[in-house]
């Protein structure tokens, strides 16, 4: 296994432990699970970089790269939902989008064509990714605010703290649903010949 496909490994089982310290409210949970976010999603652009630059593109990291990928932010977003960080509603579109795409994708693989991310793609990657930091860092804030270290932060200021969670999630809403329509319409032929 190369070290791209290892990487996409360490993602992976970096999940689980993200999940744990942002669920388990211990004291600067939401800081540990912003650097395990951190770190997960830095794997994603590594190891993307190295497979291209060592010519070491596989077609274990062609399927797992984008698999956790998704994990790793589904998990976020669904751990936001149980935690009240933010709206059902933005979370069940994004996860739509995924699969349909995912869909279109196995359609596609099965006829032997592979797809690749368009730039829409990449900008829905990263609108999510920053998306989820805001959260998490607005919430260490909020955290450290009920612990008396910043006294400055009261109620309001935790309000605040979750409109703003919100319209950056709704901005990584926008763009995954713009990005789903860009890849349903630009690869409408393999799915109306889908049989």
């Amino acid at each position: 296994m190369n070290l791209p496909n290892k990487l996409t490994v360490l993602r992976m089982i970096l999940v689980p432990f993200f999940v744990l310290a942002l669920l388990w409210p211990f004291p600067h949970h939401y800081l540990v699970a912003l650097a395990l976010f951190g770190a997960a999603s830095y794997t994603d652009h590594l190891d993307g970089m190295l497979a291209r630059k060592h010519n070491q593109i596989t077609d274990f990291g062609k399927f797992m790269d984008p698999l956790a990928d998704k994990i790793l932010v589904i998990s976020a977003l669904v751990c936001f939902v149980s935690l009240g960080l933010c709206d059902v509603w933005l979370v069940l579109l994004i996860i739509a989008r995924e699969f349909m795409v995912t869909s279109v994708r196995l359609v596609a693989a099965g006829k032997g064509t592979v797809i690749a991310a368009n730039n829409w793609g990449k900008v829905k990657t990263v609108s999510q990714i920053v998306a989820i930091c805001v959260i998490m860092l607005t919430q260490y804030l909020a955290e450290l605010g009920s612990m008396g270290i910043l006294t400055w932060v009261n109620e309001d200021a935790v309000v605040l703290f979750w409109a703003i969670g919100e319209v950056f999630l709704a901005v990584a809403t926008f763009f995954a649903v713009l990005s789903g329509l860009v890849y349903l319409k630009q690869n409408w032929e393999i799915v109306k010949t889908a049989k």
